[in-house]
């Protein structure tokens, strides 16, 4: 599955999630960011441990935004 579509999907899925945060619906955020995570801008192909720290630390944080908005959503929707 090593396809050069993979970086731009990847890329509309973080501008639909960036979109649906400046609209303040989280949950929704933390689905299109989670579905980018499926589409690895890296190559998909590499083993975890032979990555570099810094891709690791990219698709980490990317993880934790995503933890985060999560949390954001079902604390917000808590009424």
């Amino acid at each position: 599955m090593k396809t050069p579509f993979n970086k731009f999907i990847y890329l509309g899925f973080i501008a639909l999630g960036g979109y649906q945060v400046f609209l303040g619906d989280y949950l929704t955020a933390a689905s299109s960011l989670g579905i980018a995570l499926a589409f690895d801008p890296f190559d998909p192909e590499q083993k975890w441990d032979a990555r570099p720290f810094w891709k690791k630390g990219v698709l980490l944080v990317h993880l934790g935004v995503v933890a985060v908005l999560f949390g954001l959503g079902l604390g917000l929707n808590d009424a």
